[in-house]
């Protein structure tokens, strides 16, 4: 049964609603996360390396195929594409931000709020931070995967969580550049989720005359 118009608006303000609380508490952090939650050779450690894969798209879509290819139903099967589908989509909605948003990571800038100038490589994300593309991939990635294997939801949102935080002890994002890309993520999942998981119920036969 689809929610009705005034329930759906009054989920989707709550839910607009806690994600600006989020994304301006994650803010009021980003120099004291800059300052103290560091660890620069995080990605030469083995866990490290495995948070990073986590937020890598191929990984993804190497997994959708192989799940795509084993899948013994037409359901199974349109899992698979949504488990490709929600980080692609995603990710592509992050770099589209990068380019609007335009501010700059912070290690080069000493922990410093920077922001690039449209004029200055209008059309390149690189060295451009908000929200993280790796953070992004890897929400929308596991929220999918939360949905398809729930008993195993704690560990999907753990390394979704883990990735991000790599990404700040890294100090190649903000707090809230992962903040905002965990809401997006999560956000793009859950639509895709709620809209493709399952087919449409077929329509009631009218009654006989």
């Amino acid at each position: 049964m689809r929610p009705s118009s005034q329930s759906w608006t009054r989920r989707t303000l709550l839910l607009m609603l806690g994600g600006a609380a989020l994304l301006l508490i994650a803010s009021l952090g980003d120099a004291w996360a800059y300052t103290y939650l560091t660890f620069p050779r995080v990605y030469e450690q083995n866990w490290g390396r495995l948070l990073r894969v986590i937020g890598w798209l191929p990984f993804w879509l190497l997994a959708g195929a192989v799940f795509w290819r084993s899948a013994a139903t037409l359901v199974a099967r349109r899992h698979a594409i949504i488990l490709m589908g929600a980080p692609t989509l995603s990710g592509a909605m992050s770099e589209l931000l990068k380019l609007l948003i335009r501010r700059e990571r912070p290690g080069p800038n000493a922990g410093a709020y920077v922001f690039r100038s449209f004029a200055e490589h209008t059309f390149s994300t690189a060295g451009l931070g908000m929200p993280s593309g790796d953070a992004t991939v890897a929400f929308a990635a596991c929220v999918i995967a939360a949905r398809l294997w729930p008993h195993a939801r704690g560990i999907w949102y753990g390394l979704a969580i883990g990735c991000a935080l790599g990404r700040v002890l890294s100090r190649a994002h903000f707090l809230s550049d992962v903040t905002a890309a965990a809401i997006l993520g999560s956000v793009v999942a859950d639509a895709l989720w709620r809209r493709y998981a399952f087919p449409a119920s077929p329509a009631p036969a009218a009654a006989p005359i």
